[in-house]
Protein backbone atom coordinates (compact mmCIF):
# COMPACT_ATOMS: atom_id res chain seq x y z
CA UNK A 1 0.00 0.00 0.00
CA UNK A 2 0.93 3.27 -0.92
CA UNK A 3 0.50 5.61 1.54
CA UNK A 4 -2.80 4.92 3.85
CA UNK A 5 -6.39 3.99 2.04
CA UNK A 6 -8.87 6.43 2.24
CA UNK A 7 -12.40 5.84 3.15
CA UNK A 8 -15.06 7.71 3.59
CA UNK A 9 -18.48 8.29 4.36
CA UNK A 10 -21.25 11.00 3.33
CA UNK A 11 -23.14 12.27 5.08
CA UNK A 12 -19.73 11.80 7.62
CA UNK A 13 -20.52 8.86 10.32
CA UNK A 14 -17.74 7.37 12.48
CA UNK A 15 -15.84 4.43 11.72
CA UNK A 16 -15.39 2.04 13.97
CA UNK A 17 -12.16 -0.58 13.22
CA UNK A 18 -11.84 -3.81 14.08
CA UNK A 19 -10.15 -6.89 12.58
CA UNK A 20 -12.16 -10.07 12.48
CA UNK A 21 -11.66 -13.83 13.17
CA UNK A 22 -10.24 -14.26 9.43
CA UNK A 23 -7.63 -11.52 10.03
CA UNK A 24 -9.69 -9.12 7.50
CA UNK A 25 -9.79 -5.16 8.70
CA UNK A 26 -13.56 -4.19 8.85
CA UNK A 27 -15.37 -0.98 9.96
CA UNK A 28 -18.10 -0.61 11.46
CA UNK A 29 -20.68 2.13 10.89
CA UNK A 30 -24.21 3.69 11.91
CA UNK A 31 -26.14 4.97 9.30
CA UNK A 32 -28.82 7.36 9.65
CA UNK A 33 -32.11 7.01 7.52
CA UNK A 34 -31.91 8.24 3.77
CA UNK A 35 -29.29 7.61 1.14
CA UNK A 36 -25.20 7.08 2.53
CA UNK A 37 -22.26 6.83 0.42
CA UNK A 38 -19.45 4.98 0.54
CA UNK A 39 -16.42 5.60 -0.88
CA UNK A 40 -12.74 4.13 -0.92
CA UNK A 41 -9.53 5.04 -2.49
CA UNK A 42 -6.23 3.23 -2.12
CA UNK A 43 -2.67 3.37 -4.57
CA UNK A 44 -1.29 -0.30 -3.87
CA UNK A 45 2.30 -1.39 -5.40
CA UNK A 46 2.33 -4.66 -7.09
CA UNK A 47 5.25 -6.90 -8.39
CA UNK A 48 3.77 -7.19 -11.83
CA UNK A 49 4.45 -10.69 -12.12
CA UNK A 50 1.29 -13.30 -12.38
CA UNK A 51 0.50 -16.20 -9.93
CA UNK A 52 2.82 -18.22 -8.40
CA UNK A 53 2.99 -22.05 -9.99
CA UNK A 54 4.06 -24.47 -8.02
CA UNK A 55 3.04 -27.90 -9.55
CA UNK A 56 5.21 -29.78 -7.33
CA UNK A 57 3.21 -28.65 -4.44
CA UNK A 58 2.26 -31.82 -2.21
CA UNK A 59 -1.18 -32.70 -0.49
CA UNK A 60 -0.84 -32.99 2.97
CA UNK A 61 -2.68 -35.94 5.03
CA UNK A 62 -5.19 -34.99 6.91
CA UNK A 63 -3.56 -35.88 10.28
CA UNK A 64 -0.74 -33.69 9.20
CA UNK A 65 -2.66 -30.58 8.60
CA UNK A 66 -2.04 -27.39 11.21
CA UNK A 67 -5.21 -26.36 13.22
CA UNK A 68 -5.76 -23.49 11.77
CA UNK A 69 -6.42 -25.03 8.47
CA UNK A 70 -9.27 -27.55 9.24
CA UNK A 71 -12.41 -25.22 9.52
CA UNK A 72 -10.90 -25.10 5.56
CA UNK A 73 -12.19 -28.80 4.80
CA UNK A 74 -15.74 -28.19 6.69
CA UNK A 75 -18.91 -27.37 5.09
CA UNK A 76 -20.13 -23.78 5.08
CA UNK A 77 -22.93 -21.43 3.50
CA UNK A 78 -22.16 -21.64 0.29
CA UNK A 79 -20.36 -24.69 0.24
CA UNK A 80 -22.58 -28.37 0.93
CA UNK A 81 -19.38 -30.58 1.25
CA UNK A 82 -22.00 -32.92 2.39
CA UNK A 83 -24.17 -33.13 -0.53
CA UNK A 84 -23.77 -34.68 -3.76
CA UNK A 85 -20.98 -33.31 -4.67
CA UNK A 86 -18.78 -35.63 -2.42
CA UNK A 87 -19.55 -38.62 -4.45
CA UNK A 88 -18.95 -36.70 -7.63
CA UNK A 89 -15.51 -35.46 -6.62
CA UNK A 90 -14.33 -38.50 -5.76
CA UNK A 91 -15.45 -40.26 -8.69
CA UNK A 92 -14.26 -37.92 -10.78
CA UNK A 93 -10.58 -36.48 -9.29
CA UNK A 94 -9.62 -39.56 -7.20
CA UNK A 95 -7.49 -40.74 -10.30
CA UNK A 96 -5.34 -37.03 -10.92
CA UNK A 97 -2.58 -36.67 -9.03
CA UNK A 98 -2.61 -35.25 -5.46
CA UNK A 99 -1.64 -31.79 -4.89
CA UNK A 100 -1.15 -29.28 -7.94
CA UNK A 101 -2.52 -31.51 -10.27
CA UNK A 102 -5.53 -32.75 -8.62
CA UNK A 103 -6.95 -28.71 -7.86
CA UNK A 104 -5.80 -27.84 -11.14
CA UNK A 105 -7.71 -30.39 -12.44
CA UNK A 106 -10.71 -29.04 -10.52
CA UNK A 107 -10.33 -25.69 -12.04
CA UNK A 108 -10.32 -27.37 -15.63
CA UNK A 109 -13.86 -28.95 -14.66
CA UNK A 110 -15.46 -26.01 -12.86
CA UNK A 111 -14.23 -23.57 -15.74
CA UNK A 112 -15.79 -25.63 -18.53
CA UNK A 113 -18.83 -26.68 -16.85
CA UNK A 114 -19.80 -23.00 -15.50
CA UNK A 115 -20.98 -20.43 -18.20
CA UNK A 116 -20.16 -16.92 -16.91
CA UNK A 117 -23.39 -14.65 -16.93
CA UNK A 118 -23.57 -11.67 -15.20
CA UNK A 119 -27.81 -11.45 -15.90
CA UNK A 120 -27.69 -15.08 -14.13
CA UNK A 121 -26.31 -14.01 -10.90
CA UNK A 122 -28.35 -14.63 -8.21
CA UNK A 123 -26.62 -14.07 -4.48
CA UNK A 124 -28.33 -17.63 -3.12
CA UNK A 125 -26.79 -19.56 -5.28
CA UNK A 126 -24.87 -22.39 -3.71
CA UNK A 127 -22.31 -24.81 -4.63
CA UNK A 128 -24.73 -27.54 -5.57
CA UNK A 129 -27.06 -25.10 -7.12
CA UNK A 130 -24.15 -23.78 -9.49
CA UNK A 131 -23.47 -27.13 -10.65
CA UNK A 132 -26.62 -28.34 -10.94
CA UNK A 133 -27.60 -25.41 -12.86
CA UNK A 134 -23.88 -24.71 -14.55
CA UNK A 135 -24.55 -20.82 -14.61
CA UNK A 136 -22.96 -18.17 -12.62
CA UNK A 137 -20.43 -15.51 -12.22
CA UNK A 138 -16.55 -15.63 -10.41
CA UNK A 139 -18.02 -16.52 -6.86
CA UNK A 140 -20.27 -19.29 -8.08
CA UNK A 141 -17.36 -20.76 -9.89
CA UNK A 142 -15.16 -20.62 -6.63
CA UNK A 143 -17.63 -22.01 -4.44
CA UNK A 144 -17.71 -25.10 -6.62
CA UNK A 145 -14.01 -25.51 -6.59
CA UNK A 146 -13.58 -24.96 -2.82
CA UNK A 147 -16.31 -27.27 -2.28
CA UNK A 148 -15.00 -30.17 -4.96
CA UNK A 149 -11.24 -29.57 -3.24
CA UNK A 150 -13.08 -29.91 0.68
CA UNK A 151 -14.10 -32.74 -0.32
CA UNK A 152 -10.65 -34.22 -1.71
CA UNK A 153 -9.69 -33.28 2.09
CA UNK A 154 -7.92 -30.39 0.62
CA UNK A 155 -8.44 -26.83 2.45
CA UNK A 156 -9.81 -24.48 0.83
CA UNK A 157 -10.28 -20.82 1.47
CA UNK A 158 -12.67 -17.94 -0.61
CA UNK A 159 -11.14 -14.63 -1.15
CA UNK A 160 -12.14 -11.75 -2.72
CA UNK A 161 -10.56 -8.33 -3.99
CA UNK A 162 -9.82 -6.61 -7.11
CA UNK A 163 -8.70 -7.92 -10.23
CA UNK A 164 -7.90 -4.90 -13.46
CA UNK A 165 -7.31 -6.06 -16.96
CA UNK A 166 -3.46 -6.08 -16.48
CA UNK A 167 -1.74 -8.09 -19.31
CA UNK A 168 -4.99 -9.49 -20.71
CA UNK A 169 -7.73 -8.08 -23.27
CA UNK A 170 -9.77 -5.09 -21.71
CA UNK A 171 -13.35 -6.56 -20.71
CA UNK A 172 -15.79 -4.75 -22.39
CA UNK A 173 -18.56 -5.08 -19.14
CA UNK A 174 -18.79 -2.57 -16.39
CA UNK A 175 -15.77 -3.91 -13.43
CA UNK A 176 -16.60 -5.24 -10.83
CA UNK A 177 -15.05 -6.95 -7.46
CA UNK A 178 -13.20 -10.39 -8.24
CA UNK A 179 -13.49 -13.77 -6.68
CA UNK A 180 -10.47 -16.21 -6.42
CA UNK A 181 -9.41 -18.93 -3.86
CA UNK A 182 -5.94 -20.10 -2.14
CA UNK A 183 -5.42 -23.73 -1.26
CA UNK A 184 -3.16 -24.71 1.07
CA UNK A 185 -0.69 -27.80 -0.34
CA UNK A 186 2.91 -27.97 0.69
CA UNK A 187 2.88 -26.05 4.20
CA UNK A 188 1.67 -22.80 2.51
CA UNK A 189 -1.64 -21.11 0.63
CA UNK A 190 -1.47 -20.79 -2.93
CA UNK A 191 -4.09 -18.69 -5.21
CA UNK A 192 -6.30 -20.67 -7.87
CA UNK A 193 -8.90 -18.88 -10.26
CA UNK A 194 -11.23 -21.29 -11.72
CA UNK A 195 -13.20 -18.48 -14.14
CA UNK A 196 -10.67 -17.63 -16.02
CA UNK A 197 -8.35 -20.68 -15.43
CA UNK A 198 -4.65 -18.92 -16.08
CA UNK A 199 -2.12 -16.60 -14.03
CA UNK A 200 -3.20 -13.33 -13.19
CA UNK A 201 -1.43 -10.26 -12.65
CA UNK A 202 -1.89 -7.46 -10.04
CA UNK A 203 -4.59 -9.02 -7.95
CA UNK A 204 -5.69 -7.06 -5.18
CA UNK A 205 -6.51 -8.88 -2.02
CA UNK A 206 -9.40 -7.55 0.27
CA UNK A 207 -10.72 -10.06 2.30
CA UNK A 208 -10.79 -13.77 3.07
CA UNK A 209 -13.25 -16.43 4.40
CA UNK A 210 -14.79 -19.88 4.13
CA UNK A 211 -16.64 -18.44 1.03
CA UNK A 212 -18.83 -15.17 -0.15
CA UNK A 213 -20.50 -15.08 3.39
CA UNK A 214 -17.56 -13.84 5.37
CA UNK A 215 -16.47 -11.39 2.83
CA UNK A 216 -19.35 -9.57 1.92
CA UNK A 217 -18.68 -5.65 0.88
CA UNK A 218 -21.12 -4.65 3.29
CA UNK A 219 -23.21 -6.82 5.43
CA UNK A 220 -26.71 -4.17 6.37
CA UNK A 221 -29.18 -4.60 9.17
CA UNK A 222 -32.78 -3.57 8.19
CA UNK A 223 -34.05 -2.48 4.81
CA UNK A 224 -31.94 -1.15 2.19
CA UNK A 225 -31.92 -0.25 -1.28
CA UNK A 226 -28.70 0.08 -3.47
CA UNK A 227 -28.55 3.19 -5.46
CA UNK A 228 -25.24 3.01 -7.52
CA UNK A 229 -22.06 0.51 -7.50
CA UNK A 230 -18.70 1.54 -9.07
CA UNK A 231 -15.30 -0.21 -8.74
CA UNK A 232 -12.22 1.34 -10.37
CA UNK A 233 -9.01 -1.06 -10.57
CA UNK A 234 -6.25 1.32 -12.99
CA UNK A 235 -2.61 0.67 -14.02
CA UNK A 236 -0.48 3.38 -12.53
CA UNK A 237 3.13 3.42 -14.24
CA UNK A 238 5.85 3.58 -12.05
CA UNK A 239 9.31 4.52 -12.89
CA UNK A 240 10.51 1.57 -10.60
CA UNK A 241 11.12 -2.15 -11.32
CA UNK A 242 7.22 -3.76 -10.60
CA UNK A 243 4.10 -1.36 -10.82
CA UNK A 244 1.17 0.80 -9.14
CA UNK A 245 -2.35 0.28 -9.22
CA UNK A 246 -4.91 2.39 -8.22
CA UNK A 247 -8.20 0.52 -6.62
CA UNK A 248 -11.22 2.72 -5.76
CA UNK A 249 -14.81 2.08 -5.27
CA UNK A 250 -17.71 3.86 -5.12
CA UNK A 251 -21.32 2.82 -3.15
CA UNK A 252 -24.42 4.75 -2.50
CA UNK A 253 -27.22 2.88 -0.19
CA UNK A 254 -30.46 4.16 0.85
CA UNK A 255 -31.28 2.98 4.74
CA UNK A 256 -35.23 3.82 5.67
CA UNK A 257 -36.22 5.08 9.17
CA UNK A 258 -37.70 1.90 11.41
CA UNK A 259 -35.32 -0.62 9.78
CA UNK A 260 -33.44 -1.23 13.47
CA UNK A 261 -34.20 -4.60 14.76
CA UNK A 262 -32.56 -4.19 18.02
CA UNK A 263 -30.07 -1.30 19.55
CA UNK A 264 -27.06 -3.87 19.44
CA UNK A 265 -28.04 -4.65 15.56
CA UNK A 266 -28.43 -1.06 14.38
CA UNK A 267 -25.19 -0.32 15.87
CA UNK A 268 -23.48 -3.08 13.84
CA UNK A 269 -24.03 -0.97 11.00
CA UNK A 270 -22.25 -2.05 7.62
CA UNK A 271 -19.02 -4.27 7.35
CA UNK A 272 -16.55 -3.39 5.08
CA UNK A 273 -13.77 -5.83 3.26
Amino acid sequence: MQGRETFAVSPKREVQEFIDSFGNRCGRVFAPAGRVEFRSDAIVEDSGRPDRQVPTAQQHEVQDLPEETLQFLLGSRYCEVDSELNDFAWNRFADAEPGWPRVQAICDFVHSHIKFDYQKARRTRTALEGFREGVGVCRDFMHLAITFCRCMNIPARYATGYLGDIGVPAAPSPMDFSAWFEVYLGGQWHVFDARHNKPRIGRVLMARGRDAADVALTTTFGPNHLESFKVWTDEVKAPAKGGLKRVEVKMRKTTFPGARRSAAQARAGSRRR
